[in-house]
């Protein structure tokens, strides 16, 4: 019998979408990844895969995690079993280098960044962006990690050489200008089937780490701008969003082979869009899609059933 494959290492995110597949009554198994084997002399069953492997599993004592599911991803793909989000997707999930290099072949523009591996290096790297404020961020990331806002180098390296630097788990760390916005929120575009589901309004008042999740952090912003306002959803979903950006991020995830995503843009005090994140182990508000009858783990359940029929 065939089945939806779902493989991930983190079962909280995870719930909300196998709660969907058993409201349409699909089959479906779970594949967590946090270790296993891949046998290489078998053909894997019959059915959907759908990747939904997070960067930031190693914070979660998951190391391993994203090259396991690699080995999977690519033992599926050789025998040609229909796989969402595959080993391209798994690939800009693990670097943002990746992520902003791809981003900026397809004409988006992303904020003006460095890659550096050393600490001296990091430090070259913030002299050399040329920005008055920068932002260091982790490569491999997800949660917010590293994520740091400086108006100096020597701030920079007061942190680098003090006790809450934070190593980044593959040793990139990314040196980025700092776009300033004249509101204090981001965008993030949610895409299902490679086609714009919505976009939702993220308010960036309260730092860093903000998700779509109802019981966890992944999402990686700008430091906020503004001076605190009466209390407001942090999440809302913009009704009648429309704007250029969204053909040439649905044309993006074409051209990767990516079918379900997440994407997070800033607008600076010109009203010029830079996008910083691709996350293609996207999670969505509950509270925000309830207001707005907007559902994305149906959409996404609806999806792998129709993958399914056509399997």
């Amino acid at each position: 019998m065939k089945k939806i494959y779902i493989l991930h290492e983190n079962k909280e995110w995870t719930d909300h979408l196998t709660n969907r597949l058993k409201e349409l009554d699909l089959p479906f198994e779970e594949w967590h990844l946090d270790e296993g084997l891949v046998p290489l002399v078998e053909a894997p069953p019959e059915g959907v895969f759908y990747n939904r492997m997070s960067a930031s599993s190693h914070t979660r004592d998951h190391r391993y995690a994203p090259e396991l599911t690699g080995a999977v991803l690519a033992w599926l793909e050789h025998h040609g079993r229909k796989v969402l989000n595959g080993s391209r997707a798994l690939q800009l999930e693990l670097s943002k280098v990746n992520q902003y290099t791809a981003l900026e072949k397809q004409g988006i523009r992303t904020p003006k960044t460095i890659a550096a591996v050393g600490k001296t290096n990091i430090i070259e790297a913030a002299k050399k962006i040329g920005a008055e404020a920068f932002i260091t961020k982790h490569n491999r990331a997800g949660k917010g990690l590293g994520v740091q806002l400086f108006q100096s180098t020597a701030s920079l390296e007061e942190y680098l050489y003090g006790p809450t630097f934070e190593e980044p788990v593959d040793g990139v760390t990314l040196i980025q200008e700092y776009i300033e916005s004249p509101e204090s929120y981001i965008t993030r575009c949610e895409f299902v089937g490679g086609k714009f589901l919505y976009a939702v309004r993220v308010d960036t008042s309260e730092g860093f780490e903000l998700c779509p999740a109802d019981a966890c952090q992944i999402g990686d912003l700008f430091c906020p701008v503004g001076e605190e306002v009466e209390e407001k959803p942090k999440f809302s979903i913009v009704e009648g969003f429309a704007d250029p950006i969204i053909e040439k991020y649905e044309a993006f995830l074409k051209e990767n082979n990516i079918q379900v995503a997440g994407i997070e843009f800033i607008r600076n005090a010109n009203g010029e869009i830079y996008t910083y994140d691709v996350n293609t182990n996207t999670n969505y508000n509950a509270d925000a899609e309830k207001v707005a009858g907007k559902f994305g783990m149906l959409q996404l359940a609806k999806l792998l059933g129709e993958e399914l029929e056509r399997a």
